[in-house]
């Protein structure tokens, strides 16, 4: 089936309108006519190819809003005409014991949509079953996206290392990924802490749910929260002003600073900071269809939606550009 997308030829490339064949439709998957596409900022860094796995040419976008065109042989559970959401990830293998346990997210065979083989910043794209998640209907569609990969970025760590309604958490960042971590935290029912270098955020931080604001520059202030957290979660994906052991002396024993930016560089932690402790430096990715299913679950209870900027698809490269720059507000999100 042929359609029609943005692609970038070569790396850091301005998106063009791009035509591909999508191929005859798989006996486990769905085509999904894309309504809306979230612009994340791995986006961005597959472009520029920052992480040394794109593969040219590129279309972005894997936070999608769409309805069901069509549906494999074998896929009963969707329906044509049914509004759907899809992440990162548009396949897996099914068999591995990563899959066979419930952690899909982390099989080898992983397919990202990015890279199987267009992503959402086309007319339509296609994925397994499994990975192609029913909206629920009072989400508002065009606002949605990001939850398919910020939101579950944010939610699905607090699954996997046993966030409680009782914890007092900190947010370090306040943008697309944080201020979905305050959202959901608050919702949850935890004390939360923001951290941001941007004391102008603060309002907002507190309309997201946040129950305090730390500069996250201050260094005296940094100080005086010595083992005061049971779990701290780092969206940004640089590296910070003052040392990542100031976050670890932060934690209270058998505390955990998990990370969800893809920062670049090695991080330098104190053992002893560790070691005596007890703590845990973690990482977390997306995560699995099953905790997919949950968060959309919990957003819809709690009307957790993202703070968007909306723009056309025609002006895509606008949008990245704006994004790039550190100047979106939260998230963007494109629409056909």
């Amino acid at each position: 089936m042929k359609t029609f997308g943005f692609a970038a030829l070569e790396a850091g490339a301005e998106l063009k309108p791009f035509e591909f064949d999508l191929g005859p439709l798989g006996d486990h998957q769905v085509d999904v006519k894309v309504e809306h596409c979230g612009i994340c900022y791995s986006d961005v860094s597959m472009l520029h190819n920052h992480w040394g796995l794109t593969k040219y040419p590129f279309v972005p976008g894997h936070e999608i809003i769409g309805i069901v065109e069509s549906t494999g042989a074998h896929v009963s559970r969707l329906k044509p005409g049914q509004r759907v959401g899809i992440g990162w990830s548009s396949g897996s293998c099914n068999t591995c014991e990563m899959c066979m346990t419930g952690n899909h997210h982390l099989c080898a065979s992983n397919v990202p949509t990015v890279m199987g083989p267009y992503g959402g910043f086309s007319e339509r794209v296609r994925a397994q079953a499994e990975w192609v998640f029913p909206l629920p209907e009072n989400l508002d569609a065009s606002m949605a996206g990001p939850l398919m990969c910020g939101g579950i970025t944010v939610f699905s760590p607090m699954l996997e290392f046993g966030v409680k309604p009782t914890h007092r958490v900190g947010v370090i960042g306040i943008g697309g990924l944080g201020h979905l971590a305050i959202k959901f935290l608050h919702a949850w029912g935890c004390e939360v802490t923001a951290f941001s270098s941007h004391p102008e955020k603060e309002t907002e931080a507190r309309q997201f749910g946040a129950h305090h604001l730390v500069r996250s520059v201050d260094h005296d202030s940094l100080a005086k929260l010595a083992n005061s957290f049971d779990y701290i979660i780092s969206t940004v994906n640089t590296t910070l002003d003052c040392d990542w052991n100031t976050y670890l002396n932060a934690l209270r024993p058998k505390g955990k600073l998990v990370m969800v930016g893809a920062v670049l560089e090695p991080m330098q932690v104190s053992m002893f900071t560790l070691l005596l402790g007890q703590k845990v430096v973690a990482a977390s990715p997306t995560g699995s269809p099953a905790t997919m299913s949950c968060m959309l679950d919990f957003a819809s209870r709690h009307n957790i939606l993202p703070k968007v900027e909306s723009f056309p698809f025609a002006k895509v490269n606008e949008a990245i550009e704006i994004l790039r720059q550190g100047k979106m507000h939260y998230r963007a999100v494109l629409s056909n």
